[in-house]
């Protein structure tokens, strides 16, 4: 939740645009973040302030004369219902942070005056005023916001929940490829059959591993529903049970694709060369679907289309054509160990990774409506 004196929004200021404010808070509001108005002002004026910048109002104005006369279990109760302050001194606005910290939430406090370092000091993120805040104010902050507009913090929320959410795909990504070529390294060798991945098959499909994981997903944009829904937990781990069950039914889906196309290879004496040919396309194929599908939480749409992250393009362009070069390339073939793969080869292939596709896709509505 955000807590904030006047210092953002003061009436008719130079800094902040009264527009540009009410978009903010209305942000916060959809992305289920509470704001708080404190500040030194009279009740008139803060329920002025509040109406311009489009404060909601959850109950009568809290005076600091009111703050003295509360307990700490009364005030802990009263702060539940009540989001402006008025006539507060920075005694109140430290016990107000103090207050809000003991009910469990995560207090952001924004303020610009040498009275305000405390309860900047005392906040899970205090954000101090860039251009007109005191030299105090600015060093007991962990932030300091340069063009002192409420809306840049909301965007810098949008970014962090932006950042996490990527983080989360790269790692969920990495473990789901891995199982699929971890299982074809292990399993031929177990009964003893035919090698699918030799050295220079996990080469390449590092090459096309590695900026996925380090750039295309951690550059894809931000979902459209990301501040459309409430704060996660601060306790929540970065990468928890949920996130680590989807990764691997992800990667168990495309380990029996792969699985059952070299099985059927090999059960229709089709050869080890073709055997191999026709599992590496598979495998490369539901790669680069793995990477569409993780590419967003919600539902895969045609809007990928118009994807802005251009790194998506250069690595989905770049597996296709180098997979076809080792395919086509007789040089390569034979470096490869591949046998030349006919249309109808090819067709199984395709079949291979859109069936992975279908599967990532199912899974993701799944585990939607389950949360």
């Amino acid at each position: 939740m955000f807590v904030s004196d006047d210092s953002l929004f003061p009436p008719q200021s130079p800094y902040v645009p009264v527009g540009g404010a009410e978009c903010g808070i209305q942000e916060c509001y959809t992305a289920g973040i509470r704001v708080v108005m404190i500040t030194g002002d009279y009740p008139e004026t803060a329920q002025t302030i509040a109406r311009q910048v489009g404060l909601m109002q959850m109950g009568a104005v809290v005076t600091g004369a009111e703050l003295d006369g509360m307990s700490d279990a009364e005030l802990e109760q009263r702060i539940q219902s009540t989001n402006i302050f008025a006539r507060a001194v920075p005694e109140h606005k430290l016990r107000l942070v103090n207050a809000l910290k003991s009910k469990g939430e995560v207090v952001a406090m924004t303020g610009d005056g040498v009275n305000d370092a405390p309860a900047l000091k005392a906040a899970q993120i205090g954000i101090a005023m860039g251009e007109r805040g005191t030299d105090v104010a600015r060093e007991s902050a962990a932030l300091v916001l340069l063009d002192d507009d409420f809306s840049s913090i909301v965007q810098a929320v949008k970014l962090g929940r932006r950042i996490f959410d990527n983080l989360r795909k790269a790692m969920s990504y990495l473990i789901a490829i891995h199982i699929p070529i971890a299982g074809m390294s292990l399993i031929p060798v177990l009964f003893k059959l035919p090698l699918v991945l030799l050295p220079v098959h996990v080469a390449f499909l590092h090459l096309i591993i590695d900026p996925a994981c380090s750039i295309v997903l951690e550059a894809e944009p931000a979902e459209a529903t990301v501040m459309q829904r409430p704060p996660r937990n601060p306790k929540e781990p970065l990468f928890g049970k949920k996130t680590l069950s989807l990764a691997v039914l992800q990667g168990c889906g495309i380990l029996a694709v792969v699985l059952a196309i070299f099985a059927i290879a090999l059960y229709r004496r089709q050869g080890e060369f073709d055997a191999r040919a026709l599992t590496f396309t598979t495998l490369i194929l539901a790669n680069l679907a793995l990477i569409l599908s993780e590419g967003s939480t919600s539902r895969l749409s045609l809007k990928i289309l118009k994807s802005p992250n251009p790194a998506l393009w250069w690595v989905l362009g770049g597996g296709l054509l180098f997979l076809g070069l080792v395919l086509y390339v007789p040089f390569l073939r034979h470096l490869f160990s591949f046998s030349l793969l006919r249309a109808i080869d090819l067709a199984i292939c395709l079949g291979g990774g859109l069936i992975s596709l279908i599967w990532f896709e199912l899974l993701k509505q799944t585990t939607k409506m389950r949360s």
